[in-house]
């Protein structure tokens, strides 16, 4: 018997119901991975364009467009809002915003070495993805975290000063894979979700 996300919330939850619904309600996660994927692959191409310090910053500001988009692909993709009594609302409001908080240590080292900037912001962005390996049960988060975090710095090490741009194209390209990878495992769990449509 399937239980829908407004039934669950009128009776005691599980853990492992309510990270099940939550993850259901985020599309696992892959709407956001989506917008994110979206805007930073704009910025890694503005930044063959635009010169490094503006490239820098549109790749910190981006998240003005990808946050709006994201919520708006999490409601088409997911399979239905989440309820405001879900025990997990506000935690997973918190591991979202997390990258807001590390945002000064950011505009630090653009005042210190702007084309360092990419390298910082996506370990920062990478990071933030550990916790969703428990919130969304899957290890793909665990792969995206590294995968973003230590490819970043090795592009930067490998490359040094330069390689920014390269941090920027790498960066978009892990978050489109996991998007895939995501929305897969979303329509295996779901496949009558109104995101298949």
């Amino acid at each position: 018997m399937t239980i829908s996300v407004t039934e669950q919330s009128i009776r005691e939850w599980t853990v492992n119901e309510a990270r099940t619904t939550a993850s259901a309600t985020a599309a696992q996660g892959a709407a956001w991975l989506i917008a994110f994927g979206i805007t930073l692959s704009i910025a890694a191409v503005l930044s063959f364009l635009l010169p490094l310090e503006v490239a820098v910053l549109v790749a910190v500001f981006q998240g003005g467009v990808a946050l709006p988009l994201a919520f708006a692909l999490e409601r088409r993709l997911g399979t239905a809002p989440m309820a405001q009594d879900h025990p997990l609302r506000s935690l997973s409001v918190q591991l979202a915003m997390v990258q807001i908080v590390a945002l000064p240590a950011v505009i630090m080292m653009y005042t210190q070495n702007p084309a360092l900037v990419p390298a910082v912001f996506a370990a920062i962005g990478g990071a933030h993805f550990l916790p969703y390996v428990w919130l969304h049960q899957t290890k793909i988060y665990l792969y995206l975290a590294l995968g973003v975090a230590l490819g970043s710095w090795g592009i930067t090490l490998a490359g040094g000063e330069g390689a920014y741009r390269w941090v920027m194209v790498w960066w978009p390209v892990c978050y489109i894979v996991a998007a895939a990878l995501l929305w897969r495992r979303h329509r295996q769990l779901h496949p009558l979700s109104q995101g298949n449509d």
